[in-house]
């Protein structure tokens, strides 16, 4: 603990804070400065570089639609479109046992499916005193019975507020207190196991688990008042999990109602849903079950007013579709906000808003009037990016010296109305002159470099250019040994495709920490990962484990669009694209007082409104995320900025065609050959062999890379030589077809023996069948001749081989130069298995150990003293002789 209570006393002083305020947890990072690349991630692109033709891109037809959609009236309603024009008559939905929905088009009936705030229940039931407040919300929605349950007053009274949700037999557990800080863990007991750590604790986040730590923050950020300045930490724990559906949207919901409750001055109530296609219905919160046959995964999360985050993956969906699911979930979460705003009356405590300080009067008048006409000389000239950062940093110095003479000691609110300023510029700009301060008109898009085959020894790869944002992206293969594995609490989770995103500091021009990835590359990875897998070749067409790494080397926005999948025979090219949003106040976002941009930089990054990252080929959108630093977006905007998004990323799919015309009809020769094969369960153990002796002697004698085997039998063979592979493929067939025990590695059920018993007792002459350490295998009786039924089998235990102790199994039966030996049979075990002896016939002959035959010896005698002389002196003639 020396160190890092040292450390922590060296960075309390750095950055002149006590070191009790220092927390041992991950920090969700401010918002960058302008000229350094923020939420970057996206755009990005793949190419076809290994297939001959692309594979056909899979594909559903749109024309014939269900949606369960909630009108503003609070009733859930059943509608049904047709080419996606006007809605259908309202039809009546009815509830199965089974949770499907059963839909009749022939009735004109409002459902009855409505959202019911319950009663909010206050019970003096906590422990030590003190209220218990209770919260149920019934979204009543079809195939989703379960209320939510929100508590608070009962579990966690130190905090500034703590809640406990509750879905089904999920349970989650938020609490808020002071610290931007945001921690989401998933535990192990909450599903009924333990973590496969050595010390069996639950360790740092997985990957998930940070996943959803951005989920929580990116829609909470936004809305804590201006000029909050105290650290706010919230802390969410699944501590109990059914199974039934994922806690993601739930996280959200309890960690936003615990900062609802506390002390901290967030403006509105927050809450989130989850919306699945399946079927051609859009459908609330759906079950993992049913996950797996939708084409749509998305999380919404915003106040009752507007939307503030959205993320999710889709498998190529038009724009329309995806507005509608987005309405879809925002008016669940309307109901859920209305109630907890309810809650807050109840249960809430008293905002700080007198710890935020006020806006000086005349500070921003005073700015705007000095400064506005030279911060648009800046804009207006034809800088490069380095000039431009150069120049506004400058001149940003300048006006804090300045100003600091008129208002001393307000150093960071000078450069609040500096900023504010530089936003309102560059709204204005693109505004009246329909360009931004690069010169781009607002729809264009920077220019485009694609290189294929940039490295020679990788086995794909590929340096993707566009404007001042460069990456490198290599792709490596193997067979299903490489597979990524995560424990998590819903099970053992395996990747065949994942995606790695590197940010290094150098690719921005500055210098910093180097090493495990931090939340914000581990979300970006992801994001691009989830836009690349809709195009992916089934296993059965690409059998290969594929690994992409995305390093970028230079970044001035949007760094992810070059993540490119460099090497690997996908459907269809991939293409991103990152929309921005500047806004001419922090007023609410309108047509008026909003322009939409594409393509953004960094600094339109930094100093603008929206980051939303689109991606997706020319039929539809595979992956998005929406951030925003505004109270909401309202779904027209949101509208504009698809329909902007999608021709932006036509373009830049355009470009790629043109940059990536030949694609390589085979795998380059550093690539390892994979041939699959199937074999039987039960004899799994006959390839891997006592302790993998087996295996690893197939791996040597053909010059294989791998053989990796699965429960189910699956065998992946891999090497760069096919005619080795084709016959260690001959000889693992070969070794599966006979007869036989297994191994300790065997699975399954094996063939019983039918013939007549042997008899206890008697001796028999067995045929050696297995070698093990724990003894040895013998087939007493034979089976059928015609290998139909397998002979009697028994196990003579390692400690009934001999009359002495054996060390060595295999080493003694090997010495005995012998495929037979005579044991006796002493019936059954307990679980019905034969029991041999060959100690028991030993013994029938009179073998006995060494020192358990003959008279006990005698004690040895002392010597007399003349024997002694007479040793002494022979001993010392032999000497001297």
């Amino acid at each position: 603990m020396a160190p890092v209570a040292r450390g922590a006393r060296q960075f309390a002083r750095f950055v002149n804070k006590p070191p009790s305020s220092i927390h041992a947890s991950a920090r969700i990072r401010p918002p960058p400065k302008p000229d350094a690349l923020t939420d970057d991630i996206f755009m990005l692109m793949c190419s076809a570089f290994l297939a001959p033709k692309p594979l056909s891109t899979r594909k559903q037809s749109h024309q014939h639609q269900q949606h369960f959609l909630p009108t503003s009236n609070p009733k859930w309603q059943l509608l049904s479109t047709v080419n996606d024009e006007a809605p259908a008559p309202v039809v009546e939905a009815k509830e199965e046992e089974s949770e499907e929905v059963a839909v009749s088009d022939d009735e004109e009936e409002s459902t009855e499916y409505k959202l019911v705030l319950e009663d909010i229940t206050s019970s003096p039931t906590a422990p030590g005193g003190g209220d218990v407040h209770t919260l149920t919300i019934n979204l009543g929605a079809p195939g989703h019975p379960d209320p939510i349950v929100i508590e608070t007053g009962k579990i966690g009274r130190q905090a500034s507020a703590a809640v406990t949700l509750t879905r089904g037999e999920s349970v989650l557990y938020a609490t808020a207190s002071r610290d931007k800080i945001v921690d989401h863990q998933e535990r192990f007991s909450s599903a009924g196991l333990t973590s496969g750590a050595f010390n069996k604790r639950d360790g740092r986040p997985g990957e998930h688990e940070i996943l959803v730590c951005r989920l929580i923050d990116r829609p909470l950020r936004p809305l804590i008042a201006e000029g909050w300045r105290h650290e706010t930490q919230l802390l969410s724990w699944v501590l109990s999990y059914d199974g039934v559906r994922t806690c993601d949207p739930l996280a959200i919901t309890a960690s936003a109602t615990a900062l609802w409750l506390s002390d901290v001055p967030l403006i509105k109530p927050v809450a989130a849903s989850m919306v699945g296609y399946i079927d051609g219905q859009l459908v609330l919160n759906p079950t993992l079950e049913q996950m797996k046959h939708s084409r749509l995964n998305l999380i919404v999360a915003g106040t009752k007013d507007a939307v503030l985050m959205i993320e999710g993956a889709a498998d190529f969906l038009p724009e329309d579709l995806m507005i509608e699911a987005v309405t879809f979930g925002h008016n669940a979460i309307k109901t859920q906000c209305e109630a907890l705003e309810e809650l807050g009356k109840v249960a809430g405590k008293e905002k700080k808003y007198d710890t935020i300080k006020p806006p000086i009067e005349g500070l921003q008048e005073m700015v705007d009037e000095k400064y506005t006409a030279q911060l648009d000389e800046i804009y207006n000239s034809d800088l490069s990016k380095e000039d431009l950062s150069s120049a506004t940093s400058q001149f940003s110095e300048t006006v804090v010296t300045e100003m600091e003479e008129i208002f001393p000691e307000e150093k960071a609110s000078i450069k609040g109305a500096m900023k504010d300023l530089m936003c309102r510029r560059m709204f204005v700009k693109a505004k009246n002159e329909g360009t931004r301060i690069d010169g781009r008109k607002l729809d264009e898009v920077r220019v485009i470099e694609a290189e294929a085959g940039l490295l020679p020894r990788v086995h794909g790869s590929a340096l993707f250019t566009r404007g001042q944002t460069q990456v490198v992206a290599t792709a490596t293969l193997g067979d299903s040994g490489m597979r990524q594995k995560m424990d998590r609490i819903d099970g053992m989770v395996q990747k065949r495709f994942y995606l790695q995103y590197t940010f290094p500091p150098s690719c921005v021009g500055e210098t910093g920490r180097v090493g495990a990835p931090g939340r914000r590359e581990v979300g970006h990875g992801n994001l691009a990962e989830r836009a690349l897998i809709p195009a992916l070749p089934t296993e059965d067409e690409f059998p290969y484990t594929i690994r992409v790494e995305a390093l970028v080397t230079e970044s001035n926005g949007s760094s992810s669009m070059a993540s490119v999948c460099g090497g690997v025979p996908i459907s269809s090219p991939i293409a991103g694209i990152a929309m921005g949003m500047l806004l001419g106040d922090k007023g609410a976002v309108s047509d008026e007082n909003a322009v939409i941009v594409s393509d953004i930089t960094g600094t339109e990054d930094g100093l603008g409104t929206m980051d939303f990252k689109v991606a997706g080929n020319k039929e539809g959108i595979t992956t998005f995320q929406l951030d925003i630093k505004c109270e909401g977006l309202t779904l027209d905007t949101m509208k504009k900025a698809l329909e902007q998004a999608k021709a932006g990323r036509l373009h830049i799919l355009g470009e790629m065609d043109k940059a990536l015309t030949e694609a390589r009809g085979e795998l380059p020769a550093t690539v390892p050959k994979v041939i699959k094969l199937k074999i039987a369960e039960d004899s799994i153990g006959k390839v891997i062999g006592p302790g993998g002796k087996q295996i690893r002697a197939l791996i040597e004698d053909f010059e294989l890379t791998n053989i990796n085997v699965e429960e189910n039998g699956a065998v992946q063979v891999s090497g760069f030589d096919m005619k080795k592979m084709e016959e260690a493929k001959e000889m693992i067939t070969l070794l599966t077809s006979q007869m036989g025990g297994g191994g300790r590695g065997s699975r399954g059920p094996k063939p019983e023996y039918v013939g007549p018993e042997p008899e206890v007792g008697k001796v028999y002459t067995g045929k050696i069948t297995g070698i093990h350490n724990f003894g040895v295998f013998l087939e007493i009786l034979p089976g059928a001749e015609d290998g139909s039924t397998p002979g009697c089998e028994g196990l003579c235990h390692v400690s009934e081989l001999h009359v002495e102790r054996v060390r060595n199994t295999e080493g003694f039966i090997r010495s005995m130069n012998t495929e037979t030996l005579e044991v006796v049979y002493q019936g059954k075990n307990n679980k019905g298995k034969y029991q041999l002896s060959r100690k028991a016939v030993l013994e029938q002959k009179g073998v006995k150990a060494r020192g358990d035959s003959g008279p006990p010896r005698a004690a040895p005698q002392e010597m007399s003293k003349d024997e002694v002389s007479v040793i002494s002196q022979a001993i010392e003639n032999a000497i001297t002789d």
